[in-house]
């Protein structure tokens, strides 16, 4: 039987940087929410693990080998015990590396969909899913959700303004090393976070120095008619809009500049 399963673009709401971790990692504070759209990952009953890309950014993936699909599709087996594979198809409709959790969605939806074919117990998806990244944890619940420590500290939380917000997502189709990005933060610590609307994303400053066109888009979006809010996610470089109503939204998506990619979707 083929099951398929939904892998939501993440964003960052605000993102602070608040320090460093006992382990090394930077101490973030961050508000997760999820759009309507994103990747879509499917599977087959097989007799081995396997995975086939597709879609209009399969291309720019890695060798299928380091793929987290099948990172985190072996180490479900490994941890439930499962003998039996999977054909698995990942449809790759975001651009990778652009800090909305592409790669960490994927991996998310693989551990939900095999959870579901081998009928295995959820904790065990949720055992595995830190070791696959720290975002891994917030995409297996996808729901709109506080992020402490790592981002993988999570605390769900209601917030009428967030789902079914109208959304546009950009991005310069310029990839963004993540390790890179907090390699620039600067180490100052500007204060917890509170009310995401009021909120910063700390790592802007570093991906423009990498990725100036960031910078560009964050402009042209705050010029859009019906915006509430404007901001990077994650470390970039897709930048986001929240708009007051659909309509303006879509007006904004028309106009958007050819050489950039944009997505208009909803927040869930």
């Amino acid at each position: 039987m083929k099951r398929a399963e939904p892998a939501p673009a993440k964003l960052n709401l605000a993102l602070h940087v608040r320090g460093r971790l006992p382990d090394g990692r930077h101490a973030i504070e961050t508000v997760f929410a999820f759009c309507t759209d994103g990747d879509r990952v499917e599977c087959e009953p097989a007799d081995t693990i396997t995975l086939e890309t597709t879609g209009p950014f399969a291309g720019d993936l890695g060798g299928p080998d380091d793929n987290l699909v099948l990172r985190a599709a072996r180490a479900l087996a490994q941890r439930a015990g499962v003998e039996s594979g999977a054909a698995i198809k990942l449809v790759k409709n975001l651009p990778v590396a652009s800090g909305i959790g592409g790669g960490s969605a994927d991996a998310a939806a693989t551990l939900r969909l095999l959870t579901a074919q081998w009928v295995t117990d959820p904790g065990h998806a949720s055992a595995v899913a830190p070791a696959l990244g720290a975002d891994v944890p917030a995409c297996l619940l996808s729901l709109t959700a506080r992020g402490s420590g790592a981002g993988d500290r999570l605390q769900l939380f209601a917030d009428p303004r967030v789902a079914g917000s109208p959304i546009l997502l950009v991005n310069p189709l310029k990839p963004v090393s993540t390790g890179e990005v907090f390699a620039r933060w600067d180490g100052i610590d500007r204060g917890p976070l509170d009310d995401w609307r009021d909120g910063r994303n700390d790592l802007a400053p570093a991906a423009r120095s990498l990725v100036p066109e960031i910078g560009d888009i964050l402009e042209w979006l705050e010029g859009r008619d019906g915006v509430g809010l404007s901001r990077m996610s994650g470390s970039g470089a897709t930048c986001f809009a929240l708009f007051n109503d659909e309509t303006a939204r879509d007006q904004a998506a028309t106009a958007c500049p050819p050489d950039w990619w944009h997505l208009a979707s909803f927040l869930r």
